[in-house]
């Protein structure tokens, strides 16, 4: 299972330099293979409120641009729950205090490990320093030069 953060799905709906490089990727991936949480589910919607507010997207085009990640959701990933020993190991990465972790980011880091991922895909190169630290299988795709 390859497990996928926000950061990485979110390009598929808004577009960005790094659109067509992750969805070129995900293509490449066998279908029955790619996992999102319902943290990512979170923190889109998240995303999409900020969008709003700052001003960068209407609350009509935001509203289509969720419904749009939700087809695609419920389309082509699975979709895993976090639970307590989620929370937990999310904990614990957060007390390695040199990592700079985020809440979310740990999050998304327990849920990848405790379910045995292959690897968790990222373009949040802080996440993804984070995770070599503490041993995850953290990967960041190659993208052109004017990427994050």
């Amino acid at each position: 299972m390859r497990y996928f953060d926000t950061s990485f799905v979110a390009p598929l709906i808004l577009p960005e330099a790094a659109s067509g490089p992750v969805a070129a990727f995900l293509e490449s991936l066998p279908a029955n293979d790619l996992a999102v949480s319902h943290w990512t589910r979170v923190e889109f919607s998240s995303l999409l409120a900020r969008e709003v507010r700052m001003g960068g997207l209407t609350a009509d085009t935001a509203r289509a641009a969720d419904a749009r990640f939700e087809t695609m959701i419920d389309e082509s990933f699975a979709v895993l729950l976090p639970g307590r020993a989620d929370f937990d190991l999310a904990r614990a990465y957060l007390g390695r205090f040199e990592t700079g972790l985020r809440a979310g980011d740990a999050l998304h880091l327990a849920i990848a490990v405790n379910r045995g991922a292959e690897a968790l895909y990222s373009l949040d190169r802080n996440l993804i320093e984070a995770g070599r630290q503490l041993g995850a299988p953290a990967v960041r795709l190659s993208l052109p030069r004017n990427d994050r």
